[in-house]
């Protein structure tokens, strides 16, 4: 049996919010007034604030700017196609009571409305803990490394590195913009690097193209065969792109607090590599099955 990788969901604490824009009613931000959304986003400063990202990445963050002022909702925005929903009670936060009346997303439905306007698919459809893992990640970043290398689109997340719960889209300048918490809009707020500030990743439109991926982790061995008792072939030191040629269900590995029976193999190190060290799902998205 294909096991899949168990994702946390998000669970948001109340929490003092600073944000860095004025908050529009969502009644004046309604999906048919998209000028009047375009105009609070320039008003809040919600925009591209920095050089050097992706016209990809720009797009992202425009699209999320485009979404400042709508409610926050606690499961929004993950409904069969990207954009707004009506959001879910959460039972650990008496503030998400009015959710289901509330038209909206949680951080996650932002980022996954974000970059499927920008890329015109549906690449980051999940929860945030999912998202961060993501094939589609090109690029990581440490919390240590706070805000230097990060270019506008990036996303920041915050938790545990196999339970994210919560995630938003880099701007530049130290400003990102996110869906935090019910009871509050989507907003523009200052970087918060401290806390369980994980990290930062990169996302790039079509990076399994042509079954590329990328390792995470340090210190990872492949294998001469689907198997950890197998002969050691080489070391990856830290994050690496590899070619994967084929995927197979082979020994179960536990690792990392993941468990995944699937194994991949990389044709240009004559290796296989289980799937638990290759960012994305646990069964690669658009990779054959080995003959």
């Amino acid at each position: 049996m294909h096991h899949t990788l168990v994702r946390a969901r998000r669970t948001l604490a109340a929490a003092g919010i600073v944000a860095a824009c004025a908050i529009v009613p969502a009644a004046q931000l309604s999906s048919a007034e998209p000028q009047l959304r375009v105009a609070a986003a320039a008003a809040g400063g919600c925009d591209v604030l920095a050089p050097g990202a992706s016209a990809t990445a720009e797009a992202a963050v425009r699209a999320a700017c485009s979404q400042l002022g709508i409610w926050y909702t606690w499961g929004g925005g993950h409904g069969p196609q990207p954009g707004a929903t009506y959001g879910q009670v959460d039972p650990t936060d008496p503030a998400s009571n009015h959710d289901p009346e509330r038209l909206g997303f949680d951080c996650s439905g932002l980022v996954r409305y974000a970059y499927a306007r920008a890329t015109g698919q549906d690449i980051l459809a999940g929860n945030s803990n999912s998202q961060f893992h993501s094939s589609h990640v090109t690029a990581r970043f440490g919390a240590a490394q706070g805000t230097g290398p990060l270019l506008p689109g990036d996303l920041m997340a915050w938790g545990g590195d196999n339970s994210i719960h919560h995630i938003a889209v880099y701007l530049g300048a130290g400003k990102m913009v996110e869906a935090r918490q019910s009871g509050t809009h989507v907003m523009v707020s200052d970087v918060r690097l401290g806390g369980d500030y994980n990290g930062a990743v990169r996302i790039g439109a079509d990076p399994g193209q042509n079954g590329t991926f990328s390792t995470w982790g340090t210190d990872v061995w492949t294998h001469a065969e689907p198997s950890t008792t197998s002969a050691r072939v080489n070391k990856f030191t830290g994050p690496t792109r590899v070619k994967v040629g084929c995927q197979k269900h082979a020994q179960l590995v536990e690792a990392e607090g993941y468990r995944n029976d699937a194994w991949s193999y990389l044709p240009d190190y004559k290796a296989w590599i289980t799937n638990i060290y290759i960012q994305g799902s646990a069964w690669l998205d658009g990779v054959p099955t080995c003959a």
